[in-house]
């Protein structure tokens, strides 16, 4: 490995950040790598600090998404928006980011095929005929009598 780079990893000697990407192999995907401003990266202590000042903001959205999970609450939308803080700083989190958004479009793309819409559009028939079904037979045998309602 020389000082400048290791050409496999992509990772610099010097900051163990990686580089950028190399051309053809992202299909125009921006580079890897910090987007501080270029004078605090210039300053060892104050990208530090950055660093962790973004990894307890973004620790701070992603435990906000986890608690909404159960909670009512956009809990993954709140938890992908903490990885996109992290993303701004971490190599680590650009690289979950990108291959999210790659298993999102794929499945985008399955979900548009003809044979799975069809597939779906008959389940979801099914499942409501069913519901249909079993709301028919409680009227019937109830009537129209909610059963939080109890005649004393």
């Amino acid at each position: 490995m020389n000082a400048e780079s290791d050409e496999r990893t992509g990772e610099s000697a010097v900051d163990g950040e990686r580089g950028p990407e190399k051309p053809g192999g992202g299909g125009g995907e921006a580079e890897l790598g910090s987007r501080a401003p270029e004078f605090i990266k210039a300053r060892r202590t104050l990208h530090l600090s950055w660093q962790v000042g973004v990894f307890v903001v973004g620790l701070a959205v992603v435990g906000a998404g986890i608690v909404m999970l159960p909670l009512p609450g956009p809990g993954w939308l709140v938890i992908f928006a903490g990885m996109a803080i992290w993303a701004t700083e971490f190599v680590w989190a650009q690289l979950v980011l990108r291959w999210t958004k790659r298993k999102v479009t794929e499945a985008a793309q399955r979900a548009l095929d003809p044979k799975v819409r069809r597939r779906n559009i008959i389940l979801t028939t099914v499942g409501l005929v069913i519901v249909a079904a079993l709301c028919a037979v409680y009227l019937w045998k109830f009537g129209f009598v909610m059963p939080w309602k109890i005649d004393e």
